[in-house]
């Protein structure tokens, strides 16, 4: 069975496929801004019980995940089985008690977007700087990101610089533009 996707783009029946996407054999780029040019990464990750920061030394001497998984973009495309390789949020949490049920990714640029701690916890996320057995890219937003396959990319923040939970939810940048507060790709939370 064929079907047609909003862009007049064929696909085929696929379990795989979330409502709306199609497949795409590529890896477009997409970036709310310009790439940042980062000289020296860190990653501080707090909670309302105390904060941690990583250098790149320090965060790569942590214990590192291989994680095989389709993403799935707003604007409509999916990719299967792409390889990641990366640090889960567990790791990163380890050891600092939060009862915040909120979180904010930051990056170097600017970007924000904010999750449910229970998208990013129990081995559903990492910040993740590899992609098909190279380093990632600047472009797809190395040398690090977020990585939350369950939700549509754009959660999956692009030069990853803070982790944060909060105890209210707080709008992200492109949820403040009208996207959807949560981005499940299989209900299509596209928009608000």
């Amino acid at each position: 069975m064929v079907g047609f996707t909003g862009f007049g783009r064929r696909r085929a029946a696929d379990p795989r496929l979330p409502p709306g996407q199609y497949l795409e054999s590529g890896f477009p780029v997409l970036s709310a801004g310009p790439t940042p040019n980062i000289k020296r990464w860190e990653l501080q990750v707090g909670t309302d019980a105390g904060q941690r920061s990583f250098s790149w030394d320090e965060f790569l001497a942590l214990p590192q995940e291989s994680i095989e998984t389709d993403i799935h973009c707003v604007t409509s495309w999916t990719k299967l089985g792409t390889q990641w390789r990366g640090v889960s949020l567990d790791t990163l949490f380890e050891g600092i008690e939060t009862s915040q049920p909120y979180l904010m990714a930051t990056s170097y640029g600017g970007y924000t977007t904010n999750i449910p701690m229970s998208e990013v916890l129990g081995g559903k996320a990492w910040v993740a700087h590899e992609y098909d057995g190279k380093p990632l890219s600047a472009d797809h937003g190395g040398p690090a990101r977020l990585f939350v396959p369950g939700l549509y990319f754009w959660k999956s923040a692009k030069w990853v610089q803070g982790l944060q939970t909060m105890a209210t939810d707080r709008r992200g940048f492109w949820e403040s533009m009208g996207y959807h507060n949560h981005g499940d790709p299989w209900r299509e939370e596209r928009y608000a």
